[in-house]
């Protein structure tokens, strides 16, 4: 038995010379670890950048706990985003903090769903999306039910909760033209990251985050 999953990539891991696991969030399994065999030769590792929508068939584990994927294939082509090193390395910072934060075999309802949208959204935006990873965040929180107000993030960014409010407050497309320097941008994702970090029991460390400092300085 095998069904057909749409799956977006979170990251791999190398296992051997021809072999991965690639951690995946789909509707049906939530994160999971998926065993790929034959990478490198019968699957392009291009199929697997971070945060790739693809549609692929999953089957069961017949003697071990892992489950295996094969027959995969792009959903999207997401051209607007492989072409642009910019939000190449907005998609290596959310895919990390996806996969960071949620445990193995955590299912939000809606949650694919979500991830699917904001991926398809960086796709389609030409220009003004500096701040897409601060929103990125703020939504993750009500995600994973967090869903704090303004306030509930003073402890965690400071001085700058007076931007954040109106940050908050602001459509999605008026929130991408709200001026930031690159400081300030950057000490507002590693407030919000602490705030997830706390409500969320787990040491995010997101190393992409250093890559984001230096290009949206």
């Amino acid at each position: 038995m095998h069904s057909n999953t749409d799956l977006i990539i979170l990251h791999v891991t190398k296992c051997g010379e021809s072999s991965a696991v690639v951690h995946t969030l789909s509707r049906e399994y939530g994160r999971r670890g998926l065993l790929v065999r034959g990478m490198g030769k019968k699957t392009s590792m291009a199929r697997f950048l971070p945060l790739n929508i693809v549609e692929a068939s999953v089957m069961p584990p017949k003697y071990s706990k892992m489950y295996t994927v094969k027959d995969v294939v792009p959903k999207y082509a997401l051209n607007g985003i492989r072409g642009n090193v910019f939000k190449n390395s907005m998609t290596m910072f959310m895919s990390e903090v996806l996969f960071r934060v949620l445990k193995e075999g955590s299912a939000g309802e809606g949650l694919y769903e979500w991830c699917e949208k904001n991926i398809l959204l960086l796709d389609a935006i030409d220009t003004d999306f500096s701040n897409f990873h601060i929103r990125f965040l703020l939504e993750f929180a009500v995600a994973l039910g967090f869903s704090p107000e303004a306030g509930d993030l003073v402890p965690f960014v400071g001085e700058h909760y007076p931007l954040v409010e109106r940050f908050m407050k602001e459509s999605f497309a008026e929130s991408m033209l709200m001026p930031m320097s690159g400081q300030v941008r950057n000490e507002i994702a590693e407030g919000i990251l602490r705030y997830i970090e706390f409500h969320s029991e787990t040491a995010v460390n997101v190393n992409s985050l250093k890559v984001l400092r230096e290009l949206f300085a």
